[in-house]
């Protein structure tokens, strides 16, 4: 408003003869306005900023209060109710991170979101079967393991998040990625080029202490069992004469200090030189050494063996050999996060780095749940529940021997040139990866609001068959053909929930529209099996039961046709129409198991009293 009245023409009087308007413009008037506005608008968007960040701690702590009373929870009805409310809570969170981590500037900041925010998503399906698990078996010691470990990585991400988006650090702690060679090297060829500039810039002993920090970290390679004895006797060689060069330089430069010759002035460029080569090429051994372990190991594990085997022995109930499959697990482990510490090393960037990190710590975590997971289906070998759960942890460790190849792919790209500091990494966690018909709703925006819209519903139908699980739980005594298409229909939608999420068996649009198919075709069983039920109830139930199915055929028969109609070029509205009629189904097979399971139970209560009366009158009879 000051800027506007200094500069308006219109209230100034100006002489109607005089041909040319003359307008005094107060100067110094205006640039003090400007400066007010410059401030004002810094301080709007800084009190913005501060609200978007008491936003994501507000629903942190929300978060964490429900997960708290999720860890008490003793009934799996009231677990049902709890992680419902949760489950919108996660989306609430998901959606403030995602835009923070989308406005984050700082590319290694962005990477730790990424991989904080990768965790929870993950982690929040596990909680469902690790807890239902626990429901389940609730004197299971192994089960309580399994799901605690769950709680406990929730809550180191959630501090994680946190701690980005306040950049604030815990006291005392160090940021790991500082202790990588990647970042050494980098940080001491900053300082020969300093050196180039200013003989006086720095110390030698600084240049001494930072060599021998990198030369230090190279035992991780040296000192690993998996390093072949070829490589090891290489980097030794090489780390032996970048020393030697070092203190040759150290040499040269002090002369320098002294003598002012072209010729000293020309030696300490060629030491600089010859210490800078020798550099490359140690980093291209411990390159050669991390990666094509890397590749070795991943070919070795491909087809997930002691995975498979340890399934199988928990479906036998064969403790004996769950025991030798738990220790070949570790050892896979081990060699894994070993080499995940390597290759953070010689990751080329501070994005890969960071995710070097978070595999580091995913199979280091994942490896001890699924052994416990294992543990909890092998004494109980029956539960499906513990299966479905040993399942979840299973594809969680597959996934990241996934990641770990397009990761490995990355760090061979960054060091022969091919991606800079600014590429966006596949490997970097990202919410809905590996399918390709979900990249080709908007490739260049990973998250989009589709992607997130299709994520939200595909959560509701993750909690709807939670629901359903709930509900045929209750059936356990009553095994028939209703809770049998009820469970087909529940595990169906289960995957169709995993891919909302990137995740699980169903890799393409077309395999997601073979199990819809799938899913309608057992809910027309379900419904032919509930009308038969109905023929044995009275008339007010039977009503009411046929009113409950004649919601559910129509849904079959919309989704049926969905399913076979061509959408050129709108694979999401295919998908988003699929989900939401799969998700009605859902609320319906709830609604129907559960009046079903009341009037059964209310059937077998009046015929009981039938032929006890019955029995009575026989009784009295024969008296």
């Amino acid at each position: 408003e000051t800027i506007a009245a200094l500069t308006d023409v219109t209230n100034l009087n100006h002489p109607e003869s005089d041909g040319q308007i003359t307008v005094f413009t107060d100067k110094t008037g205006v640039i003090k306005a400007a400066r007010l506005l410059l401030s004002s608008v810094t301080k709007v968007l800084l009190l913005a900023d501060r609200v978007v960040i008491k936003q994501i701690i507000t629903s942190r702590n929300k978060v964490l209060a429900t997960m708290e009373r999720l860890e008490k929870v003793n009934s799996f009805q009231e677990f049902v109710q709890i992680f419902s409310q949760f489950g919108n809570e996660m989306v609430e969170f998901a959606h403030l991170t995602g835009d923070r981590q989308n406005d984050l500037k700082d590319e290694k900041k962005k990477a730790k979101m990424a991989a904080a925010r990768a965790v929870l998503e993950k982690c929040t399906m596990m909680l469902l079967t690790a807890s239902k698990t626990c429901l389940r078996h609730p004197h299971c010691e192994s089960a309580h393991k399994n799901k605690e470990g769950v709680f406990d990585r929730m809550k180191v991400a959630l501090d994680k998040v946190i701690e980005i988006v306040t950049d604030c650090k815990p006291n005392g702690e160090t940021d790991i990625s500082s202790i990588s060679i990647f970042t050494g090297v980098k940080e001491f060829k900053m300082n020969l080029e300093a050196l180039r500039e200013n003989l006086y810039f720095q110390s030698k002993e600084n240049l001494s202490v930072t060599l021998e920090a990198i030369l230090e970290r190279t035992e991780d390679f040296t000192d690993s069992a998996y390093t072949s004895h070829e490589h090891r006797e290489r980097i030794l060689e090489l780390s032996t004469q970048t020393r030697m060069e070092l203190q040759q330089l150290i040499s040269v430069w002090i002369q320098a200090q002294s003598k002012k010759t072209k010729s000293i002035a020309e030696e300490l460029e060629l030491t600089i030189l010859k210490i800078s080569h020798s550099l490359n090429e140690l980093k291209k051994e411990l390159h050669s050494t991390a990666t094509q372990l890397a590749a070795d190991l991943l070919k070795y594990h491909a087809d997930h063996v002691v995975l498979k085997a340890l399934k199988l022995t928990g479906v036998e109930g064969n403790l004996e050999a769950l025991a030798e499959y738990a220790c070949k697990l570790s050892e896979q482990k081990e060699q894994l996060v070993e080499t995940c510490r390597l290759l953070r090393h010689v990751s080329g960037t501070e994005p890969l780095e960071i995710t070097c990190i978070h595999a580091e710590e995913t199979f280091q975590v994942t490896g001890q749940q699924i052994i416990s997971a294992a543990e909890t289906l092998t004494l109980h070998p029956s539960s499906k529940i513990a299966k479905e759960n040993l399942d979840v942890f299973c594809e969680a460790w597959e996934s990241q021997i996934s990641d770990m190849s397009i990761l490995l792919r990355e760090i061979n790209d960054v060091f022969e040139g091919r991606r800079g500091e600014k590429y966006g990494y596949l490997s970097l966690p990202k919410a809905m990866k590996n399918n390709a018909n979900l990249k080709s709703l908007k490739p260049d925006k990973p998250d989009s609001e589709e992607q997130a819209k299709l994520a939200k519903l595909g959560l509701k139908l993750g909690l709807l068959t939670s629901d359903a699980d709930c509900e045929i739980q209750k059936w356990e005594d009553q095994e028939n053909e209703i809770v049998q298409y009820g469970r087909n229909m529940s595990s169906v939608a289960y995957s169709l929930y995993l891919f909302t999420r990137g995740e699980g068996p169903l890799k393409t649009s077309q395999d997601l529209i073979n199990q819809l198919e799938v899913f309608a075709a057992e809910g027309l069983k379900l419904t032919s099996s509930v009308q038969a039920f109905s023929k044995q109830l009275k008339d007010d139930d039977k009503l009411m039961l046929l009113l409950e199915i004649n919601k559910l055929i129509p849904l079959c028969h919309q989704l049926q046709t969905i399913t076979k109609t061509s959408l050129q070029n709108k694979v999401f509205l295919k998908v988003d129409k699929c989900i939401t009629k799969a998700r009605s189904m859902m609320a319906l097979l709830v609604q129907l198991l559960s009046l079903c399971y009341r009037l059964l139970k209310k059937l077998q209560m009046e015929n009981n009293r039938w032929v006890s009366v019955t029995d009575k009158d026989t009784m009295d009879g024969k008296s």
